[in-house]
């Protein structure tokens, strides 16, 4: 089984940067495609950038620009560099993995693993 466990959440200002980790562990983590979702009270889980096995690597419109996904293969963690952040940019944020054939969906029903989420809370 893996499991991912999320940190670097906080609280900061509008155009403050957080960057956020994720580690994994069980399984192979290479060979898994990463993503980041967040997800506000009441509403559905949202994609904001997703990284596959190979290069591939997708932001959410929202995001572009400003957030950047990478992955660190030797120490089975992922990150997202969060920069410019907005107050629409406060929720929780999850980390999910997908260890069919690694390819990067922006829907989270394709990801069979997640971690408990941290959260980010922008002020103006």
């Amino acid at each position: 089984q893996v499991q991912l466990v999320e940190s670097g959440g906080g609280l900061v200002q509008t155009g403050d940067s957080l960057r956020l980790s994720c580690a994994a562990s069980g399984g192979t983590f290479s060979r898994y495609a990463m993503a980041w979702f967040r997800q506000a009270p009441g509403k559905e889980r949202e994609f904001v950038a997703g990284l596959g096995r190979t290069v591939n690597i997708y932001y959410a419109d929202s995001v572009k620009g400003r957030f950047t996904i990478s992955r660190d293969n030797a120490k089975n963690t992922v990150y997202v560099q969060m920069n410019s952040l907005k107050t629409e940019d406060t929720d929780v944020y999850f980390c999910a993995a997908r260890s069919v054939n690694g390819i990067v969906y922006s829907v989270s029903r394709r990801y069979g693993y997640w971690g408990q989420g941290t959260q980010v809370t922008v002020s103006s």
